[in-house]
């Protein structure tokens, strides 16, 4: 932008009226030379204040300092801007890193004034990850003078961070209905952000979970498996519709359910999701298995077992204690389902299009299951491992051939075991 006249009525650079001269020093460089005034460089920087209370202009009027090249531009750009009035030193800035580096300059020289547009033009433009960067290390060398500067990047208060991870849990969870469809890549968005709000790695986590926010959480799980309910119950008449997007669902539903399950895994909330999976399991069930969708939904029956994996790994490895009744109401409901439901997803495996089950998660389920079954009392898990042999042929998945062995190693020496222990309880039959 062309110069503008402060009150002297002196421009940069103009050495008809100039009474010293500047020159920002490189090595091995010719200098440049600029024409400046000592009443405009004295007002606005204490370094040439200073300079010139040392010095006699009229023996000595050539001022040299030391610039790395770099900053060469910015060194320049901050001695044109005590020629302008303030709000054009803030209009001149035309980028973050122009401003960050006439702020380093301007800093090192003392230059009260544009230091001050810098910091104001900084604070209200918006930064990328490098800038941040350069911005965090020029002010430390700002002391009092960085304050507004860094407000965006002080730690929020707990009360600040709670109500959004709570609205983004009611965002993430469709709490707010109607939910339109363009919104699902925010809902994406949302659900990514509360995992990253709460994991915990060299930072602590984000968020406390206090009595509130898991009130929040909770409802947003019975909201979500509310939404997957309904979804069922209108499947018949938009499968007939539309297969594909009535399946596309269904499918989007249980994702969020996956979801909100390793969320809850992570806050230790893993009860609240087993009891609310077990309590819709019956219904989601007698839907699926109907024969109207016996060639159909693969993808939904696949991606059942997966959520339904998360709920037997929970309880499989102790992380949720539930009544020995619970657990072989539980196990006896789905495993008749996966055991079928990988049977058919195997043998459709053939084709190479075909939708399969990753062999780890596979993997991880079936060693859940054992370990479910070896922590029943000994009549479920002689009930459970028959019904398992007599269909060991027919399904091959899960193996509990371990289960076995223990329960028979188990089985074989408990009287002497007990007897040996002192657990001769007359009451007790052994």
């Amino acid at each position: 932008m062309e110069p503008v006249k402060l009150v002297e009525g002196y421009k940069f650079d103009d050495h008809t009226t100039s009474d010293v001269r500047v020159c920002f020093k490189l090595i091995d460089e010719q200098p440049e030379w600029f024409s400046c005034h000592s009443s405009v460089l004295s007002q606005n920087s204490k370094y040439f204040a200073d300079w010139f209370g040392q010095n006699d202009i009229r023996s000595n009027n050539c001022i040299e300092i030391e610039c790395p090249r770099v900053e060469y531009d910015h060194y320049v750009k901050m001695l044109k801007s005590m020629y302008l009035p303030r709000e054009s030193v803030i209009d001149s800035f035309d980028s973050v890193k122009s401003a960050v580096g006439v702020l380093r300059a301007s800093n090192s020289l003392g230059c009260e004034l544009v230091t001050k547009s810098c910091i104001e033009y900084i604070e209200a433009a918006s930064w990328d990850e490098k800038e941040e960067e350069e911005i965090l290390e020029v002010a430390r060398t700002l002391g009092s003078k960085a304050v507004s500067l860094l407000a965006r990047l002080q730690a929020p208060s707990a009360d600040a961070v709670k109500n959004v991870f709570i609205s983004a849990i009611r965002f993430a969870t469709c709490m707010e209905t109607p939910f339109p469809p363009f919104l699902d890549d925010l809902k994406t968005s949302a659900q990514e952000q509360i995992d990253f709000m709460i994991h915990e790695d060299d930072d602590t986590a984000l968020v406390t979970m206090d009595e509130d926010v898991k009130y929040v959480v909770q409802e947003g799980l019975r909201k979500l498996l509310s939404t997957l309910r309904t979804g069922l119950d209108l499947l018949c008449t938009e499968f007939d519709q539309s297969p594909d997007q009535a399946e596309q669902r269904i499918l989007c539903s249980l994702a969020d359910i996956d979801w909100i399950a390793n969320l809850l895994a992570k806050i230790e909330m893993m009860h609240d999701f087993v009891s609310g999976w077990s309590e819709i399991s019956d219904h989601v069930l007698s839907v699926v298995q109907d024969k109207k969708y016996s060639s159909d939904l693969w993808a939904v029956k696949s991606k059942l077992i997966e959520v339904t994996g998360k709920a037997l790994d929970a309880v499989g490895y102790g992380s949720v204690v539930l009544p020995s009744s619970f657990r072989v109401h539980f196990l006896k409901t789905w495993l008749p389902y996966i055991q079928m439901t990988k049977r058919l997803l195997d043998e459709n495996s053939k084709d190479e299009t075909s939708l399969q089950m990753d062999s780890d998660s596979c993997q991880n389920i079936e060693s859940a299951i054992v370990s479910m079954v070896l922590a029943l009392p000994s009549d479920d898990q002689a009930d459970i491992l028959s019904e398992w042999m007599k269909k060991a042929e027919q399904f091959r998945y899960p193996d509990l051939t371990e289960a076995f062995e223990v329960w028979c190693y188990r089985s074989k020496t408990a009287k002497r075991r007990l007897v040996d222990n002192g657990a001769s309880n007359p009451t007790v039959s052994l």
